[in-house]
């Protein structure tokens, strides 16, 4: 299938990790211009690298989301080297695990940043570029805790469910301009993030890493973690011209885990 992807300019936001890499990798594979930010400069530029062996092209761009003066100076240099983003993917770091009473207002803050007004803002400079040429696509990254939330992941789950209702809403302002705005989240899926967590937990209950996981593995039908791969295939089906019909849904892979319809 030609997901109708050559010559479009994507940018990846936390490209340089294990989600960010894989989707950064998949859009390049379907000739895609890759932009890969991340607050880690040299794991975008790993990321890079991979997407430039393997015939693609791009750049690589150091974004603390958490500091929106970085905004223009970012997206400048982007509109200077392929004169425009078609393809968004909001794809952002997770807070630590907490409960989601008794924390310091300053670290709600200082997530809301980062996680949801970064989205926002980033999303509203390229809008009008987007709808110049009468074509985007809007993919923002979450969690299953936007559905069912997760214990001990309260910040994670309040903060990316925002962002829900923020895309629903944003797909139709602009579903007209041949724009598109979608949901989408992980279940449980082989990163460094799902070990970090993991971890915590195993800590916190006095456990073994591999009882946690096993655990975890055993609540998911399919009976495995998924593949980085697995979920950004999907992404990339949803930022091709073969989507164009879906907006303001949210799509769930996570091997059938979100037990609720």
């Amino acid at each position: 299938m030609d997901l109708q992807l050559k010559g479009r300019t994507a940018l990846v936001l936390g490209g340089g990790g294990g989600l960010g890499g894989a989707i950064a990798r998949t859009l390049a594979a379907e000739g895609a211009n890759l932009v890969v930010a991340d607050i880690d400069l040299q794991a975008a530029q790993s990321t890079l690298d991979g997407v430039i062996s393997a015939g693609g092209q791009g750049m690589a761009l150091a974004w603390d989301l958490g500091d929106i003066a970085q905004l223009e100076a970012n997206v400048g240099a982007i509109e200077a080297r392929f004169g425009g983003v078609d393809i968004l993917v909001n794809n952002t770091g997770g807070p630590p695990p907490t409960p989601v009473s008794g924390q310091d207002p300053a670290l709600w803050q200082k997530q809301f940043q980062s996680m949801v007004l970064s989205v926002i803002a980033i999303t509203d400079r390229l809008l009008p570029g987007m709808r110049d040429r009468k074509w985007g696509r809007i993919i923002t990254s979450t969690s299953s805790g936007v559905v069912s939330p997760i214990p001990n992941l309260g910040i994670s789950n309040t903060l990316r469910l925002s962002l829900v209702g923020w895309s629903k809403t944003l797909a139709r302002e602009v579903a007209r301009d041949g724009i598109t705005s979608n949901i989408i989240l992980p279940g449980r899926i082989a990163t460094d993030r799902i070990r970090f967590l993991d971890q915590k937990k195993a800590e916190r209950e006095g456990r073994s890493v591999e009882e946690v996981s096993r655990e975890s593995t055993d609540s998911i039908p399919v009976g495995r973690y998924g593949e980085p791969q697995e979920y950004a295939d999907t992404v990339a089906f949803l930022a091709s011209g073969c989507a164009s019909y879906i907006t303001g849904s949210v799509i769930r892979v996570d091997g059938g885990l979100i037990s609720s319809i």
